[in-house]
């Protein structure tokens, strides 16, 4: 017997990238049902067919505009595999491209916690009658005076713990996070090119030559971001986790997670899965055990999703993309990725918890310090405020690593290896995106594209019901939730936002003086 029952929709979800909508039935103020749907149809596995293969780390990039590097990157990664070079790319063209794909992560990480998820947790209006002589808080308090609040609105009003000295310091961090996140753009452009969607990763390595002159400008400018994870994101997420710790005990996906690893430490074996790489491959249960990762055992479900039902439950090597908009049953363009028939989270957290279950003791011990300052336990990590320490660390790691990296590039020798496009062939890239797990999956014949698929991190997390009508990890998430106000459901955009979703990114195009070239309303 049900209590009294109520419905929240929220459609957008604002501050994310893409076009989500959620569903959430209340039953006395307790989410006991939760839907997320994918709003827009991509169809990039149609668009890919017939192209030549080495089209695709340009064409795929263009699945986003935030993390476009991690497709280029899966891309090259299948053609490799494709084209049976996958065991020969040198040193010099495996770790550009990891410091390509660091520095997209770095500017995603820092991009999610400050300009999307943290003005759910920070009063920007609290700088209204500022009177310092701060430039940025000025300029946001004028922003605000004149009325003008896009993009500190639309939010949720009543929860807001920090002191006004908090939301200043945090605010002032929202505008120097700007500055950070374009650094990291520069940075990522010293051997990409331009960003977004870098033109130097592409099938054997890169296009990118290693100077002197381009190592010491990429270690100056990643310094400047190292100072900033130091000095400002990992306190500031601390400072957040301090004042909301209820969020530690709010918002646990399936306790299942996914991580395929991800920035090669070595070119051998082929087997991407079977590579040491700085991001662990694994699964991950809730005891934090680990497993090794068969990429056989995925399968994409559709039966909720607007895609047509003989498409079910297929491997995303023979997967299909046929769109059946309206069909009964579904409500979302995202398929239901499953690993044996289980939902699995991916994304920061899962990294964090396969690599902890892996033994790794930085790892460990970061975590373990983290857990002991808030008085938790390690399941406190399937949570809210898990993802975003787990990101915030990652940061530190990646950011770290990359000076290590960068010194390791050897001027003059090769940077990518030589291949032959074959008339038929099969590949398969697997990495790990800033958000998660990325596949993509190519089939060529006839020197062409035949086949292609995509596997993305918002996939799996945003996921509908699959064929079993479990719910996806973002789903399960939010059931259980405890819902203040029916009328104010902060805590639900706060869960949704803490998996960094990214569905549908736009690019917008401009003159050199910002005027539109065109704009298009997708409805």
């Amino acid at each position: 017997m049900h209590g009294h029952q109520h419905t929240i929709t929220i459609d957008p979800i604002t501050r994310i990238e893409g076009h989500l909508k959620v569903e959430c039935v209340l039953d006395d103020g307790v989410v006991k049902e939760a839907r997320t749907g994918g709003t827009l149809f991509r169809g990039f596995e149609k668009i890919m067919v017939g192209h030549h293969p080495t089209d695709a780390p340009i064409l795929t990039q263009r699945v986003c505009g935030v993390c476009p590097i991690a497709h280029a990157t899966a891309s090259a990664l299948a053609l490799d595999d494709a084209f049976g070079i996958a065991d020969r790319i040198p040193d010099n063209g495996r770790i550009i491209r990891n410091l390509i794909l660091g520095a997209n992560i770095l500017q995603s990480h820092i991009l999610h916690f400050y300009h999307l998820a943290a003005l759910d947790f920070v009063d920007v209006t609290a700088v209204a009658n500022y009177r310092g002589d701060d430039a940025a808080l000025q300029s946001i308090r004028d922003f605000i005076g004149r009325g003008e609040l896009a993009p500190f609105v639309p939010r949720y009003e009543g929860d807001y713990r920090l002191s006004a000295k908090q939301n200043r310091e945090a605010t002032q961090h929202y505008a120097l996070a700007l500055n950070m996140r374009r650094r990291s753009h520069e940075l990522l452009a010293v051997f990409g090119g331009k960003m977004p969607h870098q033109c130097a990763i592409v099938a054997g390595g890169v296009t990118s030559v290693p100077t002197s002159d381009t190592i010491g400008a990429f270690l100056s400018m990643l310094n400047e971001v190292r100072q900033f994870i130091d000095s400002q994101y990992v306190s500031d997420v601390l400072m957040v986790a301090k004042a909301y710790p209820d969020y530690f005990e709010i918002g646990a996906g399936p306790g299942r997670w996914l991580a395929y690893g991800g920035l090669d430490l070595e070119t051998k074996p082929a087997d991407l899965l079977k590579r040491k790489r700085f991001f662990a491959s694994g699964r991950a249960n809730g005891g934090l055990q680990a497993t090794d990762v068969d990429q056989a055992r995925i399968a994409e479900h559709v039966r909720h999703a607007w895609f047509a039902d003989e498409t079910s439950n297929k491997h995303p090597s023979q997967g299909e993309t046929e769109p059946e908009p309206g069909k009964a049953g579904g409500y979302s363009w995202i398929k239901a990725p499953r690993y044996d028939g289980a939902p699995h989270e991916v994304g920061p957290l899962a990294r964090t918890a396969v690599a902890y279950a892996r033994g790794n003791r930085g790892i460990k011990g970061e975590v373990n310090r983290l857990l002991r300052r808030f008085d938790a336990e390690a399941g406190a990590l399937n949570s809210t405020l898990g993802r975003h320490a787990a990101r915030a660390l990652e940061t530190k790691r990646v950011a770290d690593a990359m000076a290590d990296w960068a010194m390791q590039l050897k001027p003059g020798e090769p940077v990518a290896a030589p291949f032959t496009v074959p008339d038929e062939g099969a590949g398969m890239g697997l990495t790990d995106a800033p958000r998660g797990a990325l596949g993509h999956w190519i089939e060529i014949e006839g020197g062409h594209i035949a086949r292609y698929q995509l596997v993305v991190p918002t996939t799996w997390n945003a996921s509908p019901h699959d064929d079993a009508d479990t719910p996806g990890p973002m789903e399960q998430a939010l059931i259980g939730t405890p819902i203040r106000d029916a009328e104010n459901p902060f805590e639900i955009v706060r869960i949704v936002r803490s998996f960094d979703p990214c569905l549908a990114c736009s690019i917008h195009l401009a003159t050199p003086k910002g005027d539109r070239i065109t704009e298009c309303r997708v409805v």
